[in-house]
Order: structure tokens, then sequence, then C-alpha cells
């Protein structure tokens, strides 16, 4: 089962800054998962809000400041001032990291609507850093993952699910993607939406799951790995785990 960090190892480190990516790094992370936004000049920028103030000393909306705005805000001391001076990446910083660590992957999640011009351009940073064979690109929005999808065929995509509705598994076919990565809550209210999802020729990485119990269940379930703000517990669990046959945590198996 693959341990995929949530916004880097954001449990020791401030979410989407290249600390908490360094940090899942150095814990074994198989891959690293990232938010992408655009700024008011098109930069391309790591960061999950739509707004600045939750992770950092400003305010306003990504897409209304300037990368120079942007970079010049603290995105690590309201995590701890041992943090403090940490910046928002731009996502060719992120994955320039990444790339130094030949073992690590990277799930890119596009946050809001992207055309595919727009999308190519994320596409074409990834690949610029040679992590092309490492990465899963994402969204919550269907026409963001069609957007991906036009832009480049041949790269992995997952559509990422917060509500199960009756197409989920036809919408995956239509846009032609390798996984579909739902919510933990989907997985808790049924558990066999993972062979669902497994008998349509899909991967399931399900978010964000933090503890054994979870763990237990899911990875008995069969799933292709866990995206967790714990990757260094995780791992830490995987290498030293004893489930007992049929286990299934927490989380119901109907």
């Amino acid at each position: 089962m693959r341990v995929v960090a949530h916004r880097g190892n954001s449990s020791v480190a401030p979410q989407n800054t290249l600390a908490a990516f360094e940090a899942a790094c150095r814990v074994d992370a198989d891959a690293v998962e990232l938010d992408v936004r655009r700024t008011r000049d098109g930069a391309l920028v790591v960061i999950h809000d739509r707004d600045v103030a939750r992770t950092t000393d400003g305010s306003g909306r990504v897409k209304d400041l300037t990368l120079a705005e942007l970079r010049e805000l603290d995105a690590g001391a309201r995590f701890s001032p041992a943090f403090a001076g940490q910046r928002v990446p731009e996502l060719g910083e992120v994955l320039d990291l990444v790339a130094r660590h030949r073992s690590v992957g990277v799930f890119v999640e596009l946050k809001g609507l992207w055309r595919p011009d727009d999308a190519r351009r994320v596409v074409d940073a990834v690949q610029s850093a040679g992590l092309g064979s490492r990465a899963v690109f994402q969204s919550f929005r269907r026409r963001t993952v069609a957007a991906l999808r036009d832009a480049a065929p041949d790269l992995p995509r997952a559509l990422l699910v917060e509500l199960w509705t009756p197409d989920v598994v036809r919408a995956c076919r239509h846009l032609g993607v390798t996984a579909c990565n739902p919510a933990k809550r989907l997985l808790r209210e049924r558990l066999s939406r993972v062979r669902e999802l497994h008998d349509a020729g899909l991967e399931v990485y399900p978010w964000t799951l933090d503890d054994p119990v979870a763990w237990t269940a899911v990875m008995t379930a069969g799933v292709e790995g866990v995206i967790t703000n714990q990757p260094d517990r995780l791992r830490g669990w995987l290498d030293g785990r004893s489930l007992p046959p049929g286990a299934a945590g927490g989380l119901d198996p109907a």
C-alpha cells in the first residue's frame, strides 16, 4: 500500500511548503500530494485555499495577488515559530525538490476550473522536472479532469470524489481516469465501494486517513494507497503491522 503525503508531511511542518515536502520525502513517503493555483499574473503556486488567511500572515484571494505579493507572505509562522520564513512555493520549486528524491512520486491536484491550455502548463512543468512518469494529475472538478485529458491524454489522471453519486463510475470511464480517490467518509459509509471501483478497473487512493483503524480497513479492502497527513506514522505502521485475517477496522464492510 503506497503512502501519499497529503500536502507534504503536514503533521510536522506547515502544509504545502518546501519544509513539508522535504519532511515527507525523508520519511520514505511513496508520493507527495500538492495543490496548484494561479496568481493574478498567472504564476503556478502550491497552496490549498482560495484565500491566504488560514495558512499565511496575509489576506486576500490567491487569484487577486501577484506572485511577488504572495511571496512576501510568511507561510510557516502560523504553524510554528520554528517555521517562520517559509513561503508559498512556486510549483517548479516543489517539483525540483521531489525530483531529487528518485523514489518519490507526486499527486498534483488542480484547484478550481482549468481549461486545457492552462492545464497543459501544469503538465509541462511536471514533465520538465522529469516527473512525468511519477505523476498523477487529479481534481474534484470533472471539467478540470476533462481539461487534463485533453491536454495530456497519455498521462495518469484521477477523479477526487467527496460526494458519491450514481454516476461516479460512469464519469470515471468517460473521463478516462486511472484512479478514483474518495473521501474517507464515503468508505466509512460503505467499504464495498473499493470493490466497485476495482471492478471498473480503477485504482483507489482514499483521503485523508490518519489512524490505524482506518488504515487497517482500507488495506484489507485492497486500496492501492492512502493519502494521509501522517506519512511517517503510516510508514512505520506498515513496516511493523500485524493484520488479523479479515480485519475491517472501524469502516463498514457492507
